[in-house]
């Protein structure tokens, strides 16, 4: 049962006065604005959004990306913008909680004095008070819900299934659950979802044979009097970034020209407002809604960018599409209000609300589930591989994070290769200086179901395709072509990379063990994550563990940025 906003402020004042607000090791220095999760609704049309939770469901730290470049028209604009180009551009104080919260700026600091954030029984407690005030509001999940963490992994997703249940999810659409499997997916959908009255939409995936929808495109609610429609949009590429033998009957991609029919059912049906569930990515969503007509808003996912406010985009008869990304790993909820009158919407309001766990209270019944879900895993979660008296362990951000440079150094060294490729996903959470790095904080970074490592001698030539293939699915100036996470991550490679390029003209200057790369040398090269049927070998997840338990203490962490050449003055870069 909701709680009231009274009864919310009440348990929050109880909460803090009994000092359940404070952090278990240290008093926090830093306080939130009074009334800061008080949020009066505005209109009768009301959505919550969180997405790319990535299974975190007990509070993380999470780091945001100091450098997040946009190319083409994309340079310069939300959602790539970073640190202090991110504050000026919406007027946030430095050194504020909203500051710690959207940017990477002193980030180890900030995070002690404000605490974790996340966590599914923090986030349940924020979703009811809200709701509390807003009936017949719905709660969207955009995806990349079931991985990312070991307990999911290791219940097949089942974790993740109840514990969304239990929050109060009304829609979902799909990306790294295709992960799981076609057949996982269809009995969770027609079995625990449809139990618990979950939708499951995706307009864009259809089967290979006929072209039939695989899923509800989309979904009709009421809300207070007002018809709404929720279009679902799967990440388009999936069987490209992940591997197609797991979903080997569907095919995906963006399908424009469906959305439309989708959205012209709807509004023929007495839709008022209509929006998109998305796992498009930010750039890619921006382009869609300026080429389909009737959108109202589109609530984004994928590239994890926490997007303070909605961005408008015009739509190809002049309307007015406002496009959102809620950010990852638990970190934030997305409340968007719309003003319906005369079937019209009148107006809206939207935040971004972070969610700080040490300033809102867990809910009980969902600690109580989370405990559950953990407790024959709890030994293996803890157990300390090693100490991290590094900086801090992080992997955001569109090159090589702390945590990859670990990862490809455990590569190298284990596996006896002259260099390592290390996938360029934007999931894993942040270890703070000083902490240990346990089992569980490990699996954050690696709880995939295709882990085997590989060792592969490549030529140079292919080891610079490889490369180039991969930047150009992040900076091809056509969102539409953008059809992966960041840049694979490196170790032992040393290059140049001009983004504003095109194609085999952005990778240059390649060195390996400092030396010029010979096109026609053949290279050993350790990896893992490949997305072909078949591959076999240790999992990534025993390589590291065996690295970090052999060094016990990790330090000096040297973060490797290749050379950024034509992006000076990059609002997306701060370096």
């Amino acid at each position: 049962m909701s709680m009231s906003r009274r009864e919310f402020l009440q348990v929050l004042a109880a909460a803090a006065a009994s000092g359940l607000a404070l952090d278990s090791k240290s008093v926090l220095a830093g306080n939130l604005p009074s009334g800061y999760y008080d949020m009066p609704p505005t209109g009768n049309v009301s959505f919550l959004h969180f997405t790319d939770c990535h299974a975190q469901l007990l509070p993380i730290w999470f780091r945001e990306p100091n450098v997040n470049l946009g190319v083409g028209s994309m340079a310069g604009n939300v959602p790539h913008l970073v640190g202090q180009h991110f504050l000026k551009h919406y007027g946030i104080k430095p050194g504020t909680a909203e500051a710690h919260a959207f940017t990477y700026l002193d980030f180890a600091t900030a995070a002690k004095t404000y605490g974790r954030v996340g966590g599914f029984a923090h986030l349940k407690t924020l979703v009811d008070m809200v709701r509390a005030s807003r009936p017949g509001a719905l709660l969207l999940d955009g995806g990349d819900t079931w991985q990312g963490s070991a307990t999911s992994l290791w219940t097949n997703a089942q974790d993740m299934v109840d514990a969304c249940i239990q929050l109060g999810v009304n829609v979902m659409t799909p990306h790294w659950e295709a992960t799981f499997g076609a057949d996982r997916i269809m009995e969770v959908v027609q079995k625990d979802f449809a139990k618990n009255g979950v939708d499951f939409v995706a307009q864009n995936i259809i089967t290979n044979d006929f072209g039939d929808q695989v899923f509800k495109p989309y979904v009709m609610k009421e809300m207070n009097g007002v018809q709404v429609a929720v279009i679902g949009q799967a990440f388009p590429y999936t069987p490209i970034a992940n591997p197609r033998y797991m979903v080997p009957d569907w095919s995906y991609g963006i399908r424009d020209d469906s959305m439309q029919k989708w959205v012209n059912e709807a509004r023929a049906k007495g839709a008022k407002v209509v929006v998109v569930l998305s796992h498009n990515g930010m750039d890619v969503d921006l382009k869609m809604a300026s080429r389909v007509d009737g959108i109202d808003a589109i609530f984004g996912g994928h590239t994890h960018d926490g997007v303070y406010q909605p961005v408008p985009v015009k739509t190809p008869n002049g309307g007015t599409c406002l496009v959102t990304n809620a950010g990852s790993n638990g970190k934030f909820l997305g409340v968007m209000d719309f003003d319906v009158k005369d079937g019209k919407i009148r107006g809206w309001k939207y935040r971004l609300l972070p969610v700080f766990s040490n300033f809102l209270p867990a809910d009980a019944k969902m600690e109580a589930l989370i405990k559950k879900i953990r407790a024959p895993y709890e030994a293996k979660l803890s157990e300390v591989l090693a100490v991290n008296e590094a900086d801090v362990l992080y992997r955001r951000g569109n090159f090589n994070g702390t945590w990859d440079e670990l990862i490809c150094q455990a590569l190298m060294e284990v596996k006896g290769a002259d260099a390592a490729f290390s996938p360029g996903v934007r999931w894993g959470t942040s270890i703070l200086p000083g902490e240990p790095i346990t089992y569980e904080r490990m699996m954050d970074q690696m709880a995939i179901t295709y882990p085997a490592t590989t060792l592969n001698e490549f030529t140079g030539q292919q080891i610079k395709d490889i490369m180039e293939d991969v930047c150009d699915n992040i900076f091809n100036a056509d969102p539409y072509y953008q059809q992966g996470g960041d840049m694979v991550r490196t170790g032992g490679i040393q290059y140049s990379v001009k983004p504003n390029e095109v194609i085999g003209k952005r990778i240059g200057d390649m060195r390996i063990g400092g030396k010029p790369v010979d096109p026609n040398k053949k290279y050993k090269v350790a990896g893992w994550a490949s997305v072909n049927e078949g591959v076999t070998g240790t999992p990534i997840w025993d390589v590291v563990a065996s690295y970090l338990r052999d060094k016990k203490v990790i330090r000096n962490v040297k973060l490797y940025q290749p050379k950024i050449i034509g992006m000076a003055n990059n609002p997306g870069m701060s370096v």
